[in-house]
């Protein structure tokens, strides 16, 4: 009797094994509809997020050129946060709506951000600003170029690898300063003027774009402090002071290039008449009897130390 009793257990056994697979392997219809399975695209589409793969259906060569600068290879490939793991979405914003529309520019509310995009240019700046907040761009708000309403993207290409930092508009920062402001772009095109076109400096070794505290931009206290920066020897202390050199360095010098040797406003001995009169003078530098003496009619033939003296004969800025 037990070799029956225990083929029969056998053979129950079996089945309900088989039974236990055919349930997991085939949910009823009811656990089904229960517990459904969303893929991660439609978990992102609800919140109106398609993701940077839909985008990339439309728009391959956009985000191939995107793909190669910066920032492209930061949130494309290593996001930090939700905010850059959105990729092309966080900063145009959702994208459901504008793939449901069948695409075009404008279309669905994305931010095109460019020339012709309706956004406020306030709205547009917000966006860069959610992570360009700190350093440089604290003091963004109220500033000239943010009160004229200047966008990052006049100024920055982000879409693509144009200059070698900063992934600015044009290949330079001078060049991509001289789009607005031609005049200080000719200035330095001028036989004196500082090494700009060389590449041994930039507009924004003085200025700061993204604003400061101090008139036009400077990134010292003063026009001054900001020239002492590399002419050091020009800052003293001295005995004697030159009280125009004192108050400020653009009083005899135009920082942006000049015709004049030095970068000087207007040639010498005028430069210097705008303060000095002739006829205050002990003796007439200029007359017939003096020229052996004025060499090339300058008044620093003889005044040299103009920025300053230390000498105890100097009160008169001489050798």
């Amino acid at each position: 009797m037990r070799r029956p009793i225990c083929r029969l257990l056998g053979v129950l056994g079996g089945v309900g094994v088989l039974l236990f697979l055919s349930v997991l392997a085939f949910p009823s219809s009811s656990a089904a509809q229960q517990a459904p399975a969303k893929p991660a695209a439609a978990a992102q589409a609800t919140d109106g997020f398609i993701g940077s793969d839909t985008c990339r259906g439309c728009h391959e060569e956009v985000d191939q050129k995107f793909a190669a600068t910066k920032m492209g290879r930061l949130l494309l490939k290593h996001p930090r946060n939700s905010l850059e793991s959105r990729g092309c979405e966080g900063c145009h914003g959702p994208g459901k709506a504008h793939v449901e529309a069948g695409g075009g520019k404008g279309v669905g509310g994305l931010i095109s951000f460019s020339k012709n995009d309706p956004t406020p240019v306030e709205k547009r700046n917000a966006v860069c600003l959610q992570c360009h907040e700190k350093g440089a761009r604290l003091f963004w708000q109220g500033s000239p170029h943010e009160s004229r309403e200047v966008a990052c993207t006049n100024c920055h290409r982000v879409m693509e690898q144009v200059s070698s930092r900063f992934q600015l508009a044009k290949e330079s920062v001078i060049d991509t300063c001289g789009q607005c402001h031609l005049q200080k772009r000719a200035q330095t095109m001028r036989s004196s003027h500082m090494p700009l076109r060389e590449g041994k400096m930039t507009c924004t070794d003085c200025h700061n774009p993204h604003g400061t505290v101090t008139p036009a931009l400077l990134r010292e206290n003063s026009t001054n402090e900001t020239c002492y920066r590399c002419h050091a020897e020009k800052r003293g202390p001295f005995l004697y002071v030159h009280p125009p050199v004192q108050e400020n360095c653009a009083n005899c010098h135009d920082p942006h290039g000049s015709n004049h040797e030095k970068m000087l406003k207007m040639a010498k001995p005028r430069l210097c008449q705008q303060c000095h009169i002739e006829t205050q003078h002990p003796t007439t530098p200029f007359s017939r009897a003096a020229e052996s003496r004025v060499l090339g009619r300058s008044c620093t033939t003889c005044h040299a130390n103009i920025h300053g003296s230390n000498h105890p004969s100097g009160q008169n800025f001489k050798r």
